[in-house]
């Protein structure tokens, strides 16, 4: 098929339609041929999983066209119901409530904070995921290309770390849940294993098992939240705000901005994992726009719904007393005056903790796989259990300090991820736009970029990021002269910006790839 055909059947490809070697009838198999090597090493797992229904068997490799799930007039649908599942997350609620609760800001100032901050992150997850149908690979393949073979293994191990706090988070966030439920009669660490377990056999199953979970486990969590809303909205405290000078007060505004674009942040390096069995020809503007606003209207529910929680705390000594200030204790609040109707409730949350934590434990397997070829020869159900078995060790030794733990630990996915996500827009945009892309080549290392100019700018980045973190472990010199307002996403963003176009050409000119 020649890419003058692709054109007039997909107007989404026109993109990289030119000399695209990816979509004609030799590259096709070319990736099938790949496809296929790459399960070769685990012959006996595919064997005994094809036994198994709807076992997910394949590997790294990018998924041949055959394999693509058809069209429907429902595709954009099921693709938004899917984000918006994956993100009604209860762990939100905890990160909106540092605004007020944890920072001391207005409800007012913290809502809009949440509101724009979220959606410049949900933009970079929509732009991230239209990588999936195009290239049938997944996100941190795809990275590949933008930043050559081994210094994406760099990106591949962070977002191997990012994803372990966060289903750490996950687990004792529904461990105490659970544990409030049961009146301590189940302990926080029992509720942490049912959580991490129950993720874990959603993942092991793979794409088709939690696409089809995913487009209806949103609609009791919704419920729920607005059973929330209901029981905890007439106590809200819309101008309580801790005392502040006007410039502390903006430094705050700012940290928690970024907390807020953190959240949606972390999705991106996994956002076109979930994508690799659409057809290329998916309008690549459609699957941007339903990826965004999917992931957006939910996390704004839940950021806003927390940001209203942590001034019912934070204004009420006896809720305080009460329930702690515990992300488990802050969700029982607004459950105080319903019984058990309210556990009932907050069993469903803990549903929705599983529901946002399946995702990343299979991304997690795949991750494991692309640190090499060697790691290629395990099957990706192993690595998927080893995951489960280290993030549900630290959820055990960090469940008291949760709030912490999120307060330190988003912003350092945040920095990696801007740094990582402003070298992909530019090698995009700038270098590959009109060269196109061979998607067969995902593992031939003399086919892809050396990562010499992307791995010097990560570096720098990395270098704007420290000196304006603001964070209980280092405080950078430009965060200092700003009254402590987190300014590394920014400044990693702006460094990254400013000196890979130019190394990217003298590496081009210089090396030719």
């Amino acid at each position: 098929m020649k890419s003058d055909d692709i054109e007039k059947n997909s107007g989404s490809l026109s993109l990289h339609s030119v000399s695209q070697p990816e979509i004609d009838d030799d590259s096709t198999k070319e990736i099938n041929v790949n496809a296929e090597d790459s399960k070769k090493p685990q012959s006996r797992y595919k064997k005994w999983a094809t036994s198994i229904k709807n076992m997910e068997d394949c590997g790294i490799g990018p998924v041949p066209l055959e394999e693509r799930q058809p069209l429907t007039p429902s595709t954009s649908l099921h693709m938004l119901l899917m984000w918006f599942s994956m993100t009604l997350a209860t762990n939100n609620i905890i990160v909106g409530s540092m605004g007020t609760l944890v920072l001391g800001l207005r409800f007012k100032d913290a809502a809009l904070c949440a509101v724009f901050g979220n959606l410049v992150g949900a933009a970079t997850v929509g732009y991230m995921s239209t990588w999936g149908p195009i290239s049938g690979n997944r996100t941190l393949i795809v990275a590949r290309y933008f930043m050559g073979y081994y210094p994406s293994m760099v990106c591949t191990t962070l977002n191997l770390l990012t994803n372990v706090g966060y289903s750490m988070v996950n687990s004792v966030v529904g461990g105490q849940i659970l544990s409030k439920v049961c009146g301590g009669q189940i302990s926080v660490l029992v509720g942490i294993v049912i959580v991490a377990g129950a993720s874990l056999v959603m993942a092991l199953f793979g794409m088709r098992i939690f696409q089809v979970y995913e487009r209806f486990a949103w609609l009791p969590q919704l419920m729920v939240l607005c059973v929330m809303l209901g029981s905890a909205g007439p106590h809200f405290d819309f101008n309580i705000q801790a005392e502040a000078t006007p410039s502390r007060l903006m430094a705050k505004r700012i940290t928690f901005f970024s907390l807020c674009l953190s959240i949606a942040l972390a999705w991106a390096p996994l956002a076109a994992d979930y994508y690799v069995y659409y057809p290329p020809h998916v309008k690549r503007w459609r699957t941007f726009t339903v990826t965004m606003l999917g992931a957006w209207q939910a996390m704004i529910v839940t950021l806003l719904l927390g940001i209203g929680l942590g001034t019912v705390v934070a204004s009420s000594p006896q809720y305080a007393s009460k329930y702690g200030t515990t992300p488990g204790g802050l969700l029982m609040t607004a459950y105080d005056s319903l019984g058990g109707f309210g556990k009932f409730c907050a069993v469903i949350n803990v549903l929705a903790v599983v529901a946002n934590n399946a995702p990343g434990a299979y991304s997690m397997g795949m991750n494991f796989q692309m640190l090499g070829p060697c790691w290629q020869k395990i099957p990706r159900p192993v690595y998927t259990t080893l995951s489960t078995v280290i993030y549900t060790g630290c959820a055990m030794g960090g469940r008291n300090a949760l709030y912490e733990v999120f307060k330190s630990f988003l912003p350092l996915i945040g920095y990696w991820v801007i740094i990582w996500f402003t070298i992909v827009v530019e090698e995009d945009l700038l270098f590959r736009r009109k060269r196109g892309y061979d998607w067969s080549a995902w593992d031939q290392r003399q086919k892809l970029p050396l990562g010499i100019a992307a791995g010097i700018s990560f570096l720098i980045g990395w270098v704007g990021a420290i000196v304006g973190m603001s964070q209980s472990y280092c405080t950078g010199p430009i965060a200092q002269l700003s009254s402590g307002a987190d300014l590394g996403l920014w400044l990693g963003a702006g460094f990254t910006a400013v000196t890979f176009p130019a190394l990217r050409a003298l590496e081009m000119w210089w090396i030719g790839r």
